[in-house]
């Protein structure tokens, strides 16, 4: 919650502004019941129509200044909330992009969605609320207790008893309330999880015919959410009906004793109660902000959480801008996070610029670790890796990306054209560079074909497109970058044989260093060398022939291959 007050220092004016009209507004309440009691005692009992004239329209006036106040504290408030959760959403964003992948990779995609909007809502309608209300609360609690003894000593004490004790039953709502809400904002990410994961993987689910049992299981965490919605409820909305018994309690105490004192006026008994109804209010509104303070309190820590995330990019000065494309890995240990089996262990490599080098490896072997790791995706538990002689972590890494072109085996579209997608880390390239990098990605003929052709609008993650033409299209966009480092994760593995060739035959053109994981050997003996890892470990390394000698791993890759051809 410390994190999320330093919003509010650039607020201050509208925050002071807003605390006098709340101040105008609170003074009207208080000198009403006071106004009210001289109307009644020196004005209609004393039978003096001027004063009740007079204080009559005294009372409306200030009741019109008031109601001013209140609208334009509204507004403040608003316009508080409204500007601080756009601030949040902002800093949380650009936190998730400057931080290091395996940070982030410990929330999960479901929870940060939640804590970007759901969080971010949850705190601007408490600053909302708390400008509204939770100020005037207790200013209207002490200012009316402190007027109900200007009225009436005696007949007040039974509101300095009662209060106190109505207290310290909020703290310990509050106190629970806290706890619970903070489950149920964890509740809320599984229902997202489990949301998200049915909705990308619905086609799959009614392909295995699986619609009961996700049915059942989104059935099973909506009830979990339920469930920890009431138990948290339970506390923070008895507080409303608890506070009202009691102050209502109090109220006929002192009707009682007022009734019983034969000197006590009217207009005192009026206004204390008066007072006491306004208390009341406040109260009420004190244990309806409970719920809003426990809840805000639980998303705060939560937005605290991606608030502190460590940045990881730019941590050093020196920029790479003739980067020719060497990268050399020396000891590298890396774990994911709370993982504990080491993903790559001790693993040296090196390559050279302008080198073709294939990585060959079974699923699940760290092969694409490696390539996040050699871009600083991921940073190295030990050891470290080196772009033409430098350690990554002395380099600008912005600088060092930029002449960085990857594609991933997880496939990633945008919404909008098939231009913008593949100018997408050059928004102003020519149509030229762009056509030239479609065409060695062996994607234009495709787009051709089409009716807007480079102005064809994509579904979502480009979904109006096969498997093959998604991967040619993020193949075209990491070569327009015209990038010194490529790197290819499994981005051939929906390619047909021809169209494969013809797309490692263009990559020869370009004088850039070339690192590609695969699963075809014929793929990988086009290579200038070629990396075995096995279980995060470089088991063998070098050409083909040298493999053959090396490795048992690859000759067993070479017979199954070998055999699969003989086969068809």
């Amino acid at each position: 919650m410390k994190t999320l007050f330093s919003y509010l220092k650039p607020y201050w004016l509208i925050i002071i502004t807003s605390l006098i009209f709340i101040l105008m507004e609170l003074s009207v309440e208080l000198v009403q019941p006071f106004l009210l009691q001289k109307l009644i005692d020196d004005g209609i009992a004393a039978g003096d129509d001027g004063l009740v004239i007079e204080l009559g329209l005294g009372m409306a006036a200030i009741a019109i200044i008031g109601f001013g106040a209140g609208i334009i504290n509204i507004f403040f408030a608003d316009h508080l909330g409204q500007s601080v959760g756009k601030e949040l959403r902002d800093h949380m964003y650009e936190r998730l992009q400057q931080a290091g992948l395996q940070d982030i990779q410990r929330f999960g995609t479901s929870t940060l969605l939640t804590r970007l909007t759901n969080d971010v809502n949850q705190i601007q309608l408490t600053l909302v609320m708390f400008f509204r209300f939770m100020i005037r609360a207790p200013f209207l609690i002490i200012g009316g207790t402190v007027m109900a003894f200007v009225v009436n000593v005696k007949i007040a004490l039974i509101l300095l008893i009662v209060i106190p004790i109505l207290l310290m039953v909020l703290r310990f709502i509050m106190k629970r309330g806290i706890r619970y809400f903070g489950v149920v904002q964890r509740s809320v990410d599984k229902v997202n999880h489990v949301m998200r994961e049915n909705l990308v993987g619905l086609r799959l689910i009614r392909i295995f015919v699986r619609e009961e049992q996700e049915q059942k299981r989104f059935e099973n965490t909506s009830n979990e959410l339920r469930q920890n919605m009431l138990r948290a409820f339970r506390y923070t909305e008895l507080s409303v009906p608890l506070l009202t018994l009691v102050m209502n309690i109090a109220i006929l105490g002192i009707l009682y004793i007022g009734g019983i004192q034969q000197r006590t006026n009217v207009g005192d008994i009026v206004a204390i109660v008066n007072y006491a109804t306004r208390i009341t209010g406040a109260l009420s509104v004190v244990g309806m902000l409970i719920t809003f303070y426990a809840r805000a309190k639980a998303s705060g820590e939560r937005i605290g959480d991606v608030l502190e995330l460590d940045i990881m990019t730019g941590k050093g000065m020196m920029t790479s801008e003739d980067f020719r494309g060497g990268i050399d890995m020396q000891h590298v240990t890396y774990r994911y996070p709370n993982g504990k089996i080491a993903v790559i262990e001790d693993f040296s490599m090196q390559i050279k610029p302008g080198e073709r080098v294939a990585i060959l490896g079974e699923t699940g072997s760290g092969k694409s670790t490696l390539l996040q790791l050699m871009i600083g995706l991921f940073e190295p538990d030990h050891g470290q890796v080196l772009a033409d002689g430098i350690p990554l972590a002395d380099l600008d890494i912005k600088s060092f990306r930029k002449q960085v072109g990857f594609v991933s085996q997880d496939v990633q579209l945008f919404s909008g054209t098939i231009r913008e997608n593949i100018a997408w880390g050059i928004p102003d390239a020519s149509d030229e560079a762009i056509t030239r990098a479609a065409k060695d990605a062996q994607i234009y003929d495709t787009i051709a074909k089409l009716p807007d052709k480079l102005d064809t609008e994509l579904g979502q993650n480009g979904i109006n497109l096969s498997g093959g033409q998604k991967q040619r299209l993020t193949i075209a966009r990491a070569l327009l970058l015209d990038p010194s480092l490529l790197l290819l994760d499994d981005s051939t593995s929906a390619l047909d044989l021809q169209t494969e060739r013809k797309l490692l035959d263009a990559l020869k053109r370009y004088e850039c260093t070339t690192v590609l994981v695969t699963q075809k050997l014929s793929t990988a003996m086009q290579c200038d060398r070629i990396l075995i890892v096995e279980d995060g470990k470089r088991t063998a390394y070098g050409t083909a022939e040298e493999l053959l000698d090396q490795s048992a791993l690859f000759r067993a890759i070479q017979a199954s291959q070998k055999q699969r051809e003989a086969t068809s």
